[in-house]
């Protein structure tokens, strides 16, 4: 029972002390206002439950969108390169593991123009072959 509900019952206990009745004009208006009051208060509580319920409805919806955000959105794993279009200057953020390394170029999605690419060597010597081969 909320607050006022309780303060309503207190009010009801009141105006039957009172032997208020419905047999004056006075005793309906009050017996009237205090059925108000009392739908009232049991409109809030409904209200209240309800809100309850959409609060936690809202913090699961949060908790399984902060998983999807985490799926989506954790680029600790993807290794991104930023290089710089040659033709149009516009600097480009290139997902690696996107790109085959047989790969010689990539066209700029702003200009469309191709841009060669030059893949470091693994053994770190920046020899530019594949040591591999050899």
């Amino acid at each position: 029972m909320s607050y006022i509900s309780e303060r309503v019952a207190f009010i009801k206990g009141l105006a039957e002390g009172m032997n208020i009745n419905d047999s004056t004009n006075e005793g309906k208006l009050l017996n009237a206002i205090i059925d108000v009051l009392d739908d009232i208060s049991l409109a809030i509580e409904d209200i209240e439950e309800i809100q309850d319920d959409l609060g936690e409805q809202v913090d699961s919806i949060d908790e399984d969108l902060a998983e999807i955000e985490k799926l989506i959105y954790d680029e600790d794993d993807i290794e991104f390169e930023e290089i710089e279009c040659p033709n149009c200057g516009e600097k480009i953020d290139v997902d690696l593991e996107m790109i085959d390394e047989d790969a010689e170029s990539i066209e700029c999605p702003h200009c469309h123009e191709k841009i060669e690419l030059e893949w470091d060597c693994e053994c770190g010597c920046d020899c530019g072959h594949d040591h591999d081969e050899e």
